[in-house]
């Protein structure tokens, strides 16, 4: 039996080959990023109260996490939390007219449990464990909610539909629910990020892309929950028993899986870790270390103390991309480029002769001539030629990918896979190169692409794309009174004010 997951122990001599080492010894290099710091890596006020010896990491994470919810956040760490919250709100609302959103509110209908938690775009009402699931779905049932490239995840698919189902099931002020939020992409980027990133998961075919949204959403909701650092152990331990996902999310055709895969399963799974331990359940102290461990399953080369690294100095939300255009991740850097080139040099899609964009290999086997059109990067550069912009609508045309005039322009453009700008994965960089007719070339290459930590939105930049969202299912002046309501959540002393305004009238 041969494998190449990291940490596997082959039962017999032979089947232990060269490549499986070389592999194990490339995650080693990874883990070794993160040096063991377990006794420094909190801020001084947390010090004191983080045991040394074993399980010291463990103990270090459980108190931070437990009081998480008394520690105001830093302002530009606030202002970038409501940036998101509003930017997966808005995903969320969008998400309800597309078909992973109209199987997660058929699911809610169904089986929707206790009147209690809002599914967003509906006027369900459900069951903490069956609204998260569901607005996990509504969440990533498009390609327009955040990513974070270091720990190769979408966390606020996760992170923010637990933090809500919990926040409803035990009241939270807005405070209190955005310090949960805050909370969960930390935890949950971490622990990918401890594991190996973007390597972990090409080497093991593990999936990145629901460990860490899961171990997010489980902190999100044991922050709103309340949990103390002894809970807070045990629900880690719940959540390593349910981590799970493997790369295959990238055969679904119909976004449906991916959408369960990325932003339900996981904030399904991290809400009930956290209900289980709020209702008296215990269990193993320390999942992330002694016998039978989460880092012997996953990758025993891995640091565990990556965990608590600078954990409360550097918050992961700050460092999480929000697209601007409503396509995939690989193709934004691509759209960026062209909108780049025209205000350089204005032409229109008569003018072009063709375009070659070249993408890391990896970036360019997930968008490469695809049947969903914001997940095809041929697809959506000749509609950027077109209309000279994309739009959430646009991107969701689906009959416009047999458009003759689509497919005029789609036949001009190339895609080129290219190792080099794979090796600066988790770095998603393109190039463009765009031909006219009179032979001229116009080359840009982009390396930090518009909504990331190097190159971020403004505040209206965001407000504008949610707008684009929103305002088609719950109509402008809704729309203008979530905004205003998420820029002020300090002011908000029960999160369930927001249901009307997240419901359809």
């Amino acid at each position: 039996m041969k494998t190449n997951r990291p940490g596997f122990t082959a039962p017999d001599p032979p089947d232990v080959t060269r490549r499986s080492l070389l592999e194990l010894a490339g995650l080693a290099i990874t883990a070794a990023a993160f040096p063991s710091r377990a006794a420094s890596a909190l801020p001084p006020a947390h010090q004191a109260k983080t045991p040394q010896g074993s399980g010291s990491v463990m103990n270090a994470l459980s108190t931070y996490m437990s009081e998480a919810a008394k520690h105001p956040l830093p302002d530009e760490v606030t202002e970038k939390a409501k940036h998101h919250i509003l930017d997966t709100l808005a995903a969320i609302i969008s998400g309800a007219n597309l078909l992973p959103g109209q199987r997660a509110l058929q699911f809610a209908r169904a089986y929707g449990g206790k009147e209690l938690c809002t599914v967003v775009a509906s006027n369900l009402l459900c069951g903490p464990i069956e609204a998260a699931l569901a607005n996990g779905v509504l969440a990533h049932a498009d390609e327009t909610d955040d990513s974070h490239s270091p720990s190769q995840s979408h966390p606020g698919c996760a992170v923010i539909p637990a933090a809500l189902a919990a926040g409803e099931q035990f009241r939270t002020s807005g405070a209190h629910f955005l310090r949960a939020v805050a909370l969960g992409y930390d935890i949950g980027a971490r622990v990918t990020m401890t594991l190996g990133g973007q390597q972990f998961e090409a080497q093991s075919h593990w999936s990145t892309h629901s460990i860490s949204p899961l171990f997010g959403a489980a902190a999100a909701a044991g922050c709103a929950a309340n949990l103390n650092a002894q809970q807070m152990r045990w629900m880690l331990g719940y959540t390593a028993h349910q981590s799970s996902g493997l790369g295959a999310w990238n055969r679904d055709t119909e976004h449906i899986q991916k959408a369960f895969h990325f932003g339900g399963m996981t904030a399904r799974s991290g809400v009930t870790s956290a209900l289980l331990v709020h209702s008296g359940w215990t269990g193993v102290d320390d999942l992330f270390s002694g016998k039978d461990n989460f880092f012997q399953a996953y990758n025993p080369h891995a640091d565990p103390s990556g965990l608590i690294d600078k954990l409360g100095e550097r918050y992961e939300i700050t460092r999480t991309n929000i697209k601007k255009w409503p396509v995939g991740s690989p193709i934004q850097a691509a759209l960026d480029a062209l909108e780049i080139l025209r205000k350089q040099r204005p032409f229109d899609a008569g003018q072009v002769q063709q375009i070659t964009v070249r993408l890391a290999t990896d970036e360019a086997a997930i968008v490469n001539n695809r049947d969903i059109p914001d997940i095809c990067v041929q697809h959506m550069l000749a509609v950027a030629l077109l209309d000279k912009t994309v739009t959430f609508a646009s991107a969701h045309d689906t009959a416009r990918m047999k458009d003759s005039a689509v497919l005029r322009e789609r036949a001009k453009i190339k895609l080129l896979p290219d190792e080099e700008l794979e090796r600066l994965m988790p770095l998603r960089v393109a190039v463009l190169d765009v031909t006219l007719a009179d032979g001229t070339h116009l080359i840009r290459r982009v390396d930090n692409v518009r909504g990331t930590l190097e190159n971020p939105m403004t505040r209206d930049e965001i407000i504008t794309k949610a707008r684009d969202l929103i305002t088609p299912v719950l109509g402008a002046p809704k729309c203008t009174t979530l905004i205003g309501k998420v820029f002020d959540l300090e002011g908000v002393p029960d999160i369930r004010e927001l249901r009307p305004l997240l419901q359809p009238s």
